[in-house]
């Protein structure tokens, strides 16, 4: 299982939001570059860029910092936030972004994601943020009545590359992802599935490994990594490459919560 650093950019700075309140932001490091250098020194071996304010906006807005972290790594990043048409989706891509994360487009011009799913193969990603089960669009700031698991479905049939899924409830909030809602969207479409949101510990990760075999592939971890709450050493090596054996033995079906 991939585990995969996020950065959340918001005026050019590394912070991160609760529960993506933007008036509830905290701000970890001035150097975003920096703290890329870092996590792939680590052992990651590849980023989860947001762009905040591309998501507030509507439009990417971090792009010098975005450009000097891909040139900078030498991972594979993905990134996210305000890609809301073509022209911003190539922008991005053609900075050496390797995959694009829709949000918003996905649940208000499907046709959009069709046509850049065609064009720009293998390196279009859904991002699916939801609360109680229901898609929030536009940074977060709107809630629609489509749900999960139904525009999970549809993005699958148009072509998407895989689907990274947040229950925004959780996010920030160090209190572990939510399981139950990341295994029925897996059994419900084929593509990968990304877990995002909530993930405190190498406990939190041992048991989305459970998930694995469901197709849950990766998990994106954020807030712990900065707090110290979690070692991305330690987390690699527990759950890299779905290594089995590094499950420790007392690790039972008691602690999948």
């Amino acid at each position: 299982m991939d585990v995969i650093p996020a950065i959340d950019l918001l005026g050019g700075r590394c912070v991160r939001l609760y529960q993506g309140d933007y008036d509830q932001s905290q701000v970890f490091d001035e150097n975003p570059v920096a703290v890329a250098q870092q996590f792939v020194e680590q052992g990651a071996t590849r980023l989860h860029l947001v762009d905040l304010d591309g998501a507030k906006a509507g439009r990417p807005v971090n792009q010098a910092v975005i450009e000097a972290i891909v040139q900078t790594v030498g991972v594979p990043v993905e990134l996210g936030g305000g890609l809301r048409d073509r022209q911003s989706v190539a922008d991005v891509l053609s900075l050496g972004i390797r995959w694009a994360i829709l949000g918003t487009v996905a649940v208000e011009n499907p046709e959009l994601v069709a046509e850049l799913c065609q064009e720009f193969p293998g390196q279009i990603i859904v991002g699916i943020d939801a609360r109680n089960g229901k898609v929030a669009t536009r940074g977060w700031l709107e809630t629609s009545e489509v749900e999960a698991i139904a525009l999970a479905q549809q993005m699958e049939q148009l072509g998407v590359a895989a689907i990274i899924y947040t229950d925004i409830q959780r996010d920030g909030t160090l209190q572990g992802p939510n399981q139950q809602a990341l295994r029925e969207l897996a059994e419900a479409i084929s593509v990968p599935v990304i877990a995002s949101g909530g993930v405190s510990s190498t406990r939190d990760l041992l048991n989305l490994l459970v998930l694995e075999p469901t197709g849950v592939t990766g998990a994106i971890v954020g807030k712990a990594l900065y707090t110290g709450d979690l070692s991305l050493k330690e987390a690699i090596r527990a759950v890299g490459q779905g290594r089995w054996q590094d499950i420790p033995p007392d690790f039972g079906s008691s602690t999948l919560a």
